[in-house]
């Protein structure tokens, strides 16, 4: 069985969303910087309480923010 990921576009939104930084986003979601940086690099996976609360910040249904599955391989 291949691992299957979670993937994100959170990069693309923070830099549609007037250039945000990684700060403010943590700021806005409640989590530190290194937590940001760590999902852009697909590095860590959210929980589904922080996953709501960032589409929420973007104010996007979660499936705009996250994508499960081969995709996210693609998209790495």
């Amino acid at each position: 069985m291949s691992k299957v990921l979670v993937g994100n576009y959170i990069r693309k939104f923070r830099f549609n969303n007037n250039e945000m930084t990684q700060q403010q986003l943590a700021d806005k979601v409640g989590v530190t910087r290194q937590t940001i940086v760590a999902l852009e690099k697909g590095n860590y996976s959210p929980s589904l309480e922080l996953a709501f609360r960032i589409a929420h910040a973007f104010n996007l249904p979660l499936e705009e923010v996250f994508f499960y599955g081969d995709h996210a391989e693609e998209e790495r």
